[in-house]
């Protein structure tokens, strides 16, 4: 038997948010880091904006609510190879078009 095939076509990208709880509501959710090496800045924006996106769904799970205090949440993000060397496109296409300005 096979193990799922998104390790072949896809990449893995850690990135840490932070929930703040004040009676438990979500106060704030702010981005930690996003672990990717190999990314420009705007695939680092791109990428911790979307964890963002999930920490901010996540934010009443009970599994994270907090009376007060801190959650600190690990996002896994998975993205195909395809759509990041897409992303890595833009990002180019955004440069030329910048200094044809």
């Amino acid at each position: 038997m096979h193990a799922q095939g998104y390790a072949k076509d896809s990449l893995q990208i850690k990135v840490y948010t932070e929930i703040t709880y004040q009676n438990r509501e979500a106060a704030d959710i702010k981005l930690i880091t996003v672990f990717c090496d190999y990314c420009s800045e705007k695939q680092t924006t791109n990428i911790g904006n979307e964890a963002l996106n999930r920490a901010y769904n996540e934010r009443y799970n009970p599994d994270n609510i907090l009376e007060n205090g801190i959650k600190k949440l690990a996002i896994i993000i998975r993205i195909s190879k395809d759509d990041f060397l897409e992303m890595n496109k833009e990002t180019e296409n955004d440069s030329l078009q910048k200094n044809s300005e």
